[in-house]
C-alpha cells in the first residue's frame, strides 16, 4: 500500500498541475505558494491495491469470503473519494459535502458495515435496532471524517496523525484477533494496516515543505477508513466472546471494559482532531458564523501564533496524538499498573514543557552534528576578514569611476514559481543561446 501510494503521488501531482487543481492562497492558509491538490487520488489507489493484495493472501482471503465489510468499505470510500475530487477541482458546498458523507455511510450500512450492539459497563451488551445502529454508524462516520478534515491545515499533519491513530488501532485489533481468537476482528485489523500504508506512502510528498496536498479527496477518505475500522471492531465483536470471566453477563462486561474500551478507543485515536472540531464549532457559533465557515483558529494555527515553527508544531501534534492513542491501547492491556499512570504523567509534563518553550532550539554534541539537520548544529565562529594591501591591477581616476554606469539589479523571481511547488518545469542548467540567434 505504501509503495503504490508513494509511486502514484508523483504522477498525480503532475496531473493536478495540468488540470489546474491549484487554488489560490486563502487568508487562513499557512503555505506561501500555490500547491497542487488531488493527493487523494494516489491514496485511493493505495487503498485499492491494499485490498486487492489482501484478497490473494492465504491468511486474509478468508476475510473477503466470510465478510462483506471490505466491499462495503470500498463502496463508501469510492463515493467519498469522488466527492472529494470534485471539491478539490471545482469546490462543493459544505451542505452538499455533508450529505455526501451521510450517503457514503449509508452505503456501508446497507452492505453490513454497521454497529449491531454496544457493550455498556454495568448493563451488558445492548442490542440496537436497525435505525439506532444506522444513526450511530452515520454519526460516527461523519464526525470522524470532519475531524480529520479540520486538522488538515499543516504540511504532513493529517496524514501523520491518522497514521499514528491507525498504528495504535492496528495493535488493538490484532490483539483481539489473535489474542482472543476472534475472527470478527480481522476486517478491522486489515483496515488499519491498509490505512497505515496509505498515510506512510503519501507522507514523504506531504512533509514540510509539501509538494502536494491530499485535499478533501484524501482527508475525507482516510477519515472514512478510520471510522470503518472503529465501526467494525466496536459493533461486530461480542465482548462476551472473550470469556474473561465465567460469571454473570454484567461481570463479564465489567472485566472486558479495560480490554475492549467499547467506544472510547475510536474516539481517543482522534481525540486531538475531535477536540479541534468541537472548539471550532463552538467558536464559530459564538461569533454568529456558520459552523462550516473557515477561519485561522485551529490548534495548529495557535501553535504557530505563539512562536512554534511549522515542523515543531506538527511534531507537537504528533506527540499528543501518540500519547492519547497508545496510552488508550496500553490501558486496555493493563489498567491497574501504577507505572503506567506515572509514565502518562511524565510524558504529559514533557509535552507541556515542549508546548510552552516555542523558541527553544536544542543543540546536539559536536560528534552528532553530522546526523542532524543544520538548524540543530552549533554555529561556527566566523573568521576575521583578511585585509588586502595590494594595489589593484588597473588604476582608474575618480572621474572615470563616476562615469561607469551602475549594473542593473537582477529581476525578481515571481513568487509562485519557486520552491518545491513550481508550476512549470525548471531547467537545472543556465540559459544557452541557440545557434544563429542574435544573442
Amino acid at each position: 500500500m505504501a509503495a503504490v501510494t508513494y509511486l502514484l503521488t508523483g504522477p498525480v501531482r503532475k496531473f493536478a498541475i495540468a488540470a489546474g487543481a491549484m487554488p489560490e492562497i486563502r487568508a487562513r492558509d499557512v503555505h506561501r505558494e500555490p500547491t497542487p491538490r488531488l493527493g487523494g487520488i494516489a491514496m485511493f489507489g493505495g487503498l485499492c491495491a491494499g485490498l486487492l493484495v489482501a484478497a490473494h493472501l492465504t491468511n486474509l482471503k478468508d476475510v473477503f469470503e466470510s465478510s462483506n465489510e471490505p466491499r462495503a468499505l470500498l463502496s463508501g470510500a469510492g463515493l467519498i473519494w469522488l466527492l472529494g475530487v470534485l471539491d478539490d477541482k471545482w469546490g462543493v458546498d459544505a451542505l452538499i459535502k455533508l450529505g455526501g458523507q451521510m450517503i457514503a455511510a449509508g452505503v456501508m450500512v446497507l452492505q453490513g458495515l454497521t454497529i449491531l450492539w454496544l457493550p455498556v459497563p454495568g448493563v451488558g451488551p445492548v442490542s440496537l435496532t436497525p435505525w439506532q445502529g444506522t444513526l450511530l454508524t452515520v454519526a460516527l462516520v461523519v464526525i470522524t471524517i470532519n475531524a480529520v478534515n479540520f486538522v488538515d491545515g499543516l504540511d504532513g499533519l493529517a496524514s501523520g496523525m491518522v497514521c499514528i491513530a491507525a498504528a495504535a488501532f492496528f495493535m488493538y485489533a490484532y490483539r483481539i484477533w489473535f489474542g482472543y481468537g476472534l475472527e470478527a476482528a480481522a476486517p478491522a485489523t486489515l483496515f488499519a494496516a491498509v490505512l497505515m500504508g496509505m498515510c506512510l506512502g503519501f507522507l514523504p510528498h506531504n512533509a514540510h515543505p509539501a509538494r502536494i496536498f491530499m485535499g478533501d479527496s484524501g482527508s475525507m477518505l482516510i477519515g472514512l477508513v478510520l471510522a470503518a475500522g472503529a465501526i467494525s471492531i466496536t459493533g461486530q465483536v461480542d465482548p462476551d466472546a472473550m470469556k474473561l470471566f465465567a460469571g454473570s453477563e454484567t461481570a463479564a462486561v465489567h472485566a472486558t471494559v479495560p480490554v475492549y474500551i467499547p467506544l472510547l478507543l475510536p474516539l481517543t485515536v482522534i481525540a486531538v482532531p475531535f477536540a479541534d472540531l468541537v472548539l471550532a464549532i463552538v467558536r464559530r457559533t459564538w461569533r454568529g458564523q456558520s459552523p462550516f465557515a473557515a477561519d485561522r483558529g485551529h490548534l495548529h494555527h495557535r501553535l504557530l501564533e505563539i512562536g512554534h515553527s511549522h515542523s515543531r508544531a506538527v511534531l507537537i501534534m504528533y506527540f499528543w496524538s501518540a500519547l492519547i492513542a497508545f496510552g488508550a491501547v496500553a490501558y486496555s492491556v493493563n489498567s491497574a499498573g501504577v507505572w503506567f499512570v506515572l509514565a502518562i504523567v511524565v510524558l504529559s509534563a514533557v509535552g507541556l514543557v515542549l508546548l510552552l518553550l516555542p523558541r527553544f532550539t536544542p543543540r546536539v554534541p559536536r560528534w552528532a552534528e553530522a546526523f542532524v539537520p543544520p538548524r540543530y548544529r552549533r554555529r561556527a565562529v566566523a573568521a576575521e576578514p583578511v585585509v588586502e594591501t595590494a594595489a589593484p591591477a588597473t588604476e582608474q581616476t575618480e572621474p572615470e569611476q563616476r562615469e561607469q554606469p551602475e549594473k542593473p539589479a537582477p529581476e525578481p523571481v515571481p513568487a509562485g514559481l519557486n520552491g518545491a511547488t513550481a508550476i512549470g518545469d525548471r531547467s537545472r542548467f543556465p540559459h544557452r543561446r541557440k545557434i544563429g540567434s542574435p544573442q
